[in-house]
């Protein structure tokens, strides 16, 4: 028998979307948490949970966090593509 999506997540990755609902409700700065809980520096955590939010698992186990954190990192690219783009244009 196979294993439920959700059972497939590390308790590692349990671990990032847990900190990623409540973050915020702490005194501790996020870049500081992260290298407390997860001895990743920003960047690296960044990376890992791109992955993480990109895989079917963490979206079973958390679709509502998953999406929203995916909506966000959407946004974020467009942004930066657009400030690369008007960068362009301005420097023509």
């Amino acid at each position: 028998m196979k294993e439920a999506p959700h059972q497939q997540l590390s308790q590692r990755d349990r671990a990032i979307l847990d900190f990623e609902q409540s973050w915020w409700e702490s005194a501790t700065p996020r870049d500081q948490a992260v290298r407390e809980h997860f001895q990743l520096t920003e960047s690296e955590y960044a990376e890992v949970l791109n992955q993480l939010i990109t895989s079917e698992a963490a979206l079973f186990a958390e679709p509502l966090l998953v999406r929203r954190l995916r909506r966000l990192r959407d946004r974020r690219r467009q942004e930066h593509i657009a400030r690369r783009t008007a960068d362009q244009e301005v420097a023509r």
